[in-house]
């Protein structure tokens, strides 16, 4: 039986007064213009993974609560710890999350700042990737203040702000996570879109006052022109670099990008971040996570920790034949010696009443495990091969529609691949 560890005390002695003593002015929300808007794709499916490994809940709070080693550490803040604010309002002021960085972007040469693939990828890619790739999925900002109140405000690249299947808290909104003085990240705060693309909302109100770090993790299923984070003008805040050594690239599909996570820290990749204390890139592509080459040798150009391919959802058996193989010797190309993890799609779950789901599953499986023996037969080193079965658990309440995970289907994914990445990377 798997045991989730309750949060520390130290957790109720930082956030014990939260709920008092504060109120935030709600910062006004200005009509943006009108938007393109853009069709959200809807993934074929879900990866999953299976390798028989279990731990206790002892170890499993242990691990999460442990120091990581030097390289995952935070790398503080930018030079001179300090930004400037970019505009003062209502005893708010605002700071742009652009002038010191989000974590979670692989490349500086984008065409808007938070594009998840560079410039140059326009036209090299498939348009519908490019299209999907100016979600913000994965990213995050990091930094360190003494606010009693905490705001966001963020402007929208589309105005289709949620999915039939999905909220808009997880597709367009923000999602602050605070360290707790164990040093464990705590949800802290929400910001939810109202309906426009120029949002603003409260994050959380009645802290303390004492100086704490925070990560705001931006929207899965929408892109951001413009983020910034407002305190009081009393407060002191500190900006932190955003972490590039040590990444783990997470390449796959709908689910990899955080279909449908009820909030952006929900996603599985980056729930992975907090506990191992890395930093992670998110290149999941709803609909269209599909081994292309094209992906491959983008990939190739990050230094990367691990690489974790995710894409066996998106694709049928004939396809994963076609390009497991060449996606990864073109990965090897660029990085010799960086360990991959090829990675089952999980199991559907109905697929106990539907015979034809479960042979989708298992046609595919089949077709990776023939490409990953080819790879080994010729010497392709440091690669890795994690199972699908029990990611998602065996009850089927992990999903929201058989195949996207809700946020329990996330935390079990999450369980189930944080042992093994721990001795991956």
């Amino acid at each position: 039986m798997r045991v989730y560890p309750r949060p520390s005390s130290a957790w109720y002695d930082f956030f014990g007064d939260a709920r008092r003593n504060a109120l935030i002015r709600r910062a006004k929300i200005r009509k943006g213009p009108g938007m393109r808007r853009r069709d959200f794709l809807k993934g074929a499916g879900i990866g999953a993974l299976s390798v028989g490994m279990a731990m206790a809940g002892a170890e499993r709070a242990d691990a999460q609560n442990s120091s990581q080693p030097e390289a995952g550490k935070s790398t503080g803040g930018i030079e001179g710890n300090t930004v400037e604010p970019k505009r003062v309002a209502e005893g708010m002021k605002w700071f742009d999350v652009s002038a010191w960085g989000v974590e979670g972007k692989g490349w500086d040469d984008t065409e808007r700042y938070y594009d998840r693939f560079p410039a140059r990828a326009k036209g090299r890619i498939r348009d519908v990737v490019w299209s999907i790739s100016r979600n913000s999925a994965g990213m995050c900002a990091r930094f360190s203040t003494n606010a009693k109140a905490i705001s966001g405000h963020w402007i929208l690249l589309s105005s289709n702000l949620a999915m039939p299947h999905m909220p808009a808290t997880g597709v367009s909104g923000l999602d602050l996570y605070a360290k707790d003085k164990a040093g464990c990240w705590r949800w802290a705060g929400l910001g939810k879109p109202a309906g426009n693309v120029d949002a603003a909302d409260p994050l959380i109100a009645g802290l303390p006052g004492e100086m704490t770090e925070f990560k705001l993790y931006l929207p899965l299923y929408n892109g951001v022109e413009l983020v910034e984070v407002g305190v009081p003008e009393e407060a002191e805040f500190a900006p932190i670099k955003p972490r590039r050594d040590n990444l783990i690239v997470f390449y796959g599909t709908s689910i990899m990008q955080g279909g449908c996570a009820s909030r952006p820290g929900m996603a599985h990749a980056s729930i992975l971040g907090r506990r191992l204390d890395r930093p992670i890139i998110n290149l999941g592509f709803s609909g269209n996570g599909t081994m292309d080459i094209e992906i491959g040798e983008l990939i190739a150009e990050l230094d990367a920790r691990l690489y974790f391919i995710d894409c066996l959802p998106n694709m049928g058996d004939k396809l994963v034949e076609e390009r497991t193989v060449p996606l990864v010797k073109k990965i090897r190309e660029g990085r010799p010696e960086t360990p991959i993890a090829l990675v089952e799609d999980r199991t559907y779950s109905h697929a106990p009443l539907a015979p034809g789901t479960r042979q989708s599953n298992d046609s595919r499986r089949a077709a990776l495990r023939k490409a990953y023996e080819q790879l080994q037969q010729e010497g392709v080193p440091n690669l890795h091969y994690i199972e699908g079965e029990p990611m998602l658990g065996g009850d089927g309440d992990g999903t929201v529609d058989g195949s996207h995970p809700t946020d329990l289907g996330f935390v079990r994914m999450a369980d189930y691949l944080e042992p093994i990445l721990r001795k991956l990377n």
